[in-house]
């Protein structure tokens, strides 16, 4: 049983973990028709992308072709992709830019199935890679995704959302979240507004770990690439940006003897990647960064490492 001191210890260090960012505004909307001068800045993991937008517009403002273009106008691509503002930073990283890549060693080879995550050198704190990004404030995709709004409403809703999914999800009820009073939602809005992990502690507390509520699943999301197997299951669909996401209804305990691990979970959801429960054979589970052991409790991943919106969002690096 992780003591509460080692464990609020362990949150603290994933929510305080970045990915370093450097942002151009894209080429056709700058007045020198050439690249801009980059905004530099370590964003953290559990953030959303929208929060940069003011700064950025003002950073770019005099660079603008389009003078009457707002913040909140923003949106960010990667490689010509529209990146879905409403996943968390570091989910966007390791799905574009942190999976795949990060399996391969200095030489460029891939490293034994049973080499640790150290060996791997996998982790932001291990080994930080700048993530090149693009600003846009024109031509927004909107068949993609939801427009913003000027006061941060559309981008707070969304992950309030988000957190309701999860909770209803670990719980199969909503009562966790009714509990939650005003005050308490908005300080948790607040926390990831400001990355205050003091603010955000109490509430996730109150989200993770009710006193009288049994626990009925994981909250888990697990993003593929299309390259990866099509035919998974019927749990899967098709999001924009080549991705596909798959959820399941996953117990905390197989049976009363038998914890549920992270390796029987995706043995059960993604069986084509992961058809062994304990050695990562074709795939590897990436999360915050990491690459993690099939052999961990979900449930103590899911206490410890979960997002700010109560998921465990992972993504799927192809072993080579």
């Amino acid at each position: 049983m992780t003591s509460p001191a080692v464990l609020r210890q362990s949150q603290q260090k994933i929510w305080e973990a970045c990915v370093p960012l450097e942002i151009r505004l894209a080429k056709s909307e700058c007045k020198t028709y050439d690249e801009s001068d980059p905004y530099l800045v370590m964003m953290p993991r559990v953030s959303y992308l929208p929060l940069l937008l003011p700064k950025l517009h003002a950073f770019f403002l005099d660079l603008l072709i389009n003078e009457d273009a707002r913040f909140w106008h923003g949106w960010f691509s990667f490689e010509n992709v529209p990146l879905k503002w409403q996943f968390p930073v570091g989910l966007l990283f390791d799905i574009y830019s942190g999976s795949s890549d990060r399996l391969q060693d200095e030489d460029g080879q891939s490293p034994r199935k049973d080499a640790s995550p150290v060996e791997q050198r996998v982790g932001g704190a291990e080994s930080p890679r700048t993530w090149q990004l693009t600003v846009h404030f024109d031509e927004y995709p909107a068949d993609v995704l939801v427009r913003l709004d000027h006061d941060a409403k559309v981008l707070r809703d969304a992950f309030t959302n988000s957190y309701k999914e999860s909770s209803f999800v670990r719980y199969s009820s909503t009562k966790v979240v009714q509990r939650l009073s005003m005050d308490d939602a908005l300080q948790l809005w607040e926390a990831v507004e400001k990355h205050d992990f003091a603010l955000f502690s109490p509430i996730q507390q109150k989200m993770m770990r009710p006193r009288d509520v049994e626990i009925k699943n994981i909250a888990l999301k697990i993003y593929l690439p299309a390259t990866a197997s099509d035919d998974d299951d019927e749990k899967s669909s098709t999001t924009p940006g080549h991705l596909r996401v798959i959820q399941g209804l996953v117990p905390p305990q197989i049976s009363a003897r038998q914890p549920q691990t992270l390796g029987t979970a995706l043995n059960s959801l993604v069986p084509s990647l992961f058809p062994s429960r304990k050695m990562p054979l074709l795939a590897q589970p990436v999360l915050h960064g990491a690459i993690v052991p099939l052999g961990v409790s979900l449930d103590t991943l899911s206490e410890i490492a979960s997002y700010a919106d109560g998921f465990l969002h992972m993504t799927v690096a192809m072993i080579r």
